[in-house]
């Protein structure tokens, strides 16, 4: 079905959400710097629209989409609002330092919606929205509202309620497929009935949000720029919550890729930020990226049939549809050993978009000659991990707790032991622990000291570039007693050791948080 556009060439803005939906991601919580870093490489990848937050929802979460609007400059900075003047203004009180801010107010229109969670009436539903668009609109001119589960909600009824948040000043209009039910011809079809139905949605941006519950976000994306959607709203990785946004990049490279199919649509996008975003993201939240995700899952450019390596040899176009080179995976070439120094150090962070201070050069560098006396070959990944570490180190606002030492005994005949030394608030404090396994062990320590109230779920270790003396990446999950659960991540030469400093960032995470909540913050 052809678009309702004219022939040519149109432009599909990104709006990206890694910070916002993304983060909504069960266990998924940044720091303020974190947030900032992700911020300045989605500014590098050059998307259009940063979602920073949702500034209403603490102080914490306000004071981070400040500080994005403040420093980060090229992208729109974004604050999303509930239908409701509180919302609103906090929304605009964070963003409005921005050189381009932007305003995201939404209310639910689905039947279900209205009959179990809001009790209004249809009627109520469009007054309470132009109503708060106008609003939205008197402090700033670019306002976005968004239907929530409009993938379920009456079309007429959909378009009614579009057409009065276009009278009430929205620049935007968003179609979010909140629980990723739609289907790609059915999300297809309900996007170009809009520009049937309601006329001045030609002068206006309208967006697709799609959700991943059915693994379908990314196709019904497709369809809606298909059916003349001009925005996307994505994810680095497609974190989000339940099953996840659509992937950022996958709609980005199939409109780079497939150019004969997708022949009028374009993005601004560097892809060649893509892959360092990808790494950026998966190692501040804690969310490891599958081996065979699209893009850049660690098996996207791996050929392990013989066939398919024969076809590479002779010609790469036989089995790789992209270069790594176009999504900024540089491969794993020895780039540094323990004779390297500081210069160069770092031209390789500043390569791959890392904007460390002079501190931050040192610490790189030390770990980089540590780790070169031990595996002799510094591989790219392990620098890029080794820099999101010692990033993720320096952002963290309140370490409560500071690791101080680790000795484990273990053996095939004795059960393994750890004495675990915190500093807390000050103090040293010592515990002891027996487990299963050394890592358990460690864990049970920590929990001596720090008591029961915080425990470890869920634990996984990768090894970065392989082999015996590759360094380790450890991811955890923990849980408070609130079933609250919050994700880390750390890499040390030493299995051990990283494991034990991840488990002291995610218990510094719900300590911060618990403080927070109690605070009223």
């Amino acid at each position: 079905m052809a678009s309702p556009y004219p022939s040519g060439q149109r432009k599909i803005l990104i709006f990206d959400t890694t910070l916002r939906d993304g983060e909504q991601s069960p266990g998924a919580s940044l720091t303020m710097n974190e947030k900032l870093m992700i911020a300045r490489q989605l500014a590098r990848l050059n998307v259009d629209v940063i979602e920073a937050g949702f500034p209403i929802a603490s102080e914490g979460e306000f004071n981070a989409v400040r500080q994005i609007a403040q420093q980060v400059k090229g992208p729109i900075i974004c604050g999303l609002a509930r239908a409701t003047k509180g919302d609103i203004d906090a929304a605009w009180n964070a963003i409005k330092h921005s050189e381009k801010p932007r305003i995201h107010t939404f209310i639910a229109t689905s039947q279900i919606h209205l009959e179990k969670k809001l009790r209004k009436s249809k009627e109520e539903i469009i007054a309470i929205t132009e109503e708060a668009v106008a609003y939205a609109k008197s402090l700033s001119k670019d306002v976005e509202f968004s239907p929530e589960d409009a993938a379920r909600t009456d079309l007429t009824y959909m378009c009614d309620v579009v057409r009065a948040a276009i009278k009430a000043g929205a620049t935007t209009v968003n179609i979010p497929d909140t629980v990723g039910y739609a289907e790609p011809e059915e999300f297809g079809s309900r996007i170009r009935k809009i520009f049937e139905l309601v006329p001045e949605a030609k002068h206006i941006v309208i967006s697709c949000h799609c959700h991943n519950d059915l693994g379908l976000a990314v196709a019904n994306s497709l369809a809606a720029i298909q059916n003349g959607a001009t925005q996307v709203e994505c994810t680095v990785n497609g974190i989000g919550e339940r099953a996840g946004n659509a992937s950022m990049e996958e709609i980005v490279m199939n409109l780079r890729t497939r150019k004969d199919y997708f022949r009028n649509f374009s993005t601004g996008i560097n892809t060649k930020e893509i892959y360092k975003a990808s790494r950026m993201v998966a190692d501040f939240t804690g969310i490891a990226v599958q081996r065979n995700k699209a893009i850049v899952g660690a098996n996207a450019f791996a050929h392990e049939a013989g066939i398919h390596q024969h076809g590479v040899l002779s010609d790469k176009s036989t089995y790789e549809i992209m270069t790594p080179e176009e999504v900024g995976w540089m491969g794993e070439g020895i780039v540094m050993g323990k004779h390297s120094g500081k210069h160069a150090t770092e031209a390789i962070l500043k390569e791959m978009g890392y904007g460390f201070s002079a501190e931050q050069v040192d610490l790189v560098t030390t770990r980089i000659k540590t780790l070169a006396d031990k595996q002799k070959q510094v591989m790219r990944d392990d620098i890029i991990a080794i820099a999101n570490d010692i990033a993720g180190a320096l952002a963290e606002e309140q370490n409560i707790i500071q690791l101080e030492e680790v000795r484990v005994s273990t053996g095939n005949k004795v059960q393994p032991t750890a004495h675990v030394t915190l500093i807390m608030r000050g103090q040293l404090k010592t515990g002891e622990g027996r487990g299963v396994g050394p890592v358990d062990a460690v864990s049970k320590a920590i929990s001596a000291i720090i008591g029961p109230s915080i425990s470890l779920k869920e634990y996984n270790l990768k090894a970065i570039t392989g082999g015996t003396n590759a360094l380790a990446n450890v991811s955890i999950t923990v849980e408070d007693d609130k079933g609250n659960v919050f994700s880390s991540e750390a890499v040390d030469e030493d299995v051990i050791m990283a494991s034990a400093k991840a488990l002291v960032k995610g218990i510094n995470r719900a300590i911060s948080t618990s403080i927070q909540r109690q605070a009223g913050l």
